[in-house]
């Protein structure tokens, strides 16, 4: 049996999923083109801080979160037609991230190159 490293893992997910930058994401986001979500964790945000208008779902509970049948859908708490952009610290999960979601199907889904590092230094208000 052979076991990937997470550098591995993350090289061959890259090859699947589609990867923007921070300032194509402002764009999205400042035209109301996407869902933009926080996958760090709470204490991510509590010590650098949050993007003003993303919304937050650990990485933990991506999955549970964004099934169709959850109260996050039910709800109309996140639209459905949009592409979905998820970030964490550095970009490594939110690239696993993506892949899981297309793994389930989700089909207009990308991640930030950089992650909340890149975001910090482009055009997203911090809070």
């Amino acid at each position: 049996m052979v076991i990937k490293s997470l550098q591995t893992l993350v090289g061959e997910t890259l090859k699947e999923i589609k990867t923007i930058n921070a300032d194509e994401a402002y764009q999205m986001f400042h035209d109301k083109n996407c869902n933009l979500i926080d996958i760090r964790e709470s204490n991510e945000l509590e010590n650098t801080g949050s993007v003003e208008g993303a919304s937050h779902i650990p990485r933990g509970m991506l999955e549970v979160y964004l099934d169709p049948n959850s109260p996050v859908f039910q709800n109309g708490q996140i639209d459905q037609n949009k592409e979905f952009v998820l970030f964490c610290a550095g970009g490594v999960r939110s690239a696993l991230a993506v892949k899981s979601l297309k793994d389930m199907g989700y089909q207009k889904v990308s991640h930030i190159d950089g992650g909340f590092g890149s975001i910090a230094s482009s055009k997203f208000k911090i809070i």
